[in-house]
């Protein structure tokens, strides 16, 4: 498992092959919480955020859309990863 930190600069510099199970742990380290699944639908929640943030997987990775989805949120909302 790679540490929500250097993943993140991994992805600010292009790269999108992330695992699943790393996007969610990076978007656990931003805040989000995991609020249902429905079939392979994962409803991520953070407070202050009007929307919720659905990932599924590809396989054993996240899917590539969804992944530029949560950096432009974070980009839109200004948010980081909490302590």
């Amino acid at each position: 498992m790679v540490k929500p930190a250097k993943l993140l600069q991994r992805l600010l510099q292009g790269s999108r092959n992330v695992s699943f199970r790393d996007f969610q742990h990076l978007l656990e380290a931003f805040g989000f919480r995991l609020a249902r699944v429905t079939g392979s639908h994962h409803v991520y929640g953070r407070p202050g955020l009007d929307r919720p943030l659905i990932i599924q997987p590809n396989g054993k990775d996240a899917k590539t859309y969804q992944v530029e989805q949560f950096l432009d949120m974070v980009e839109a909302y200004g948010l980081s990863m909490e302590e």
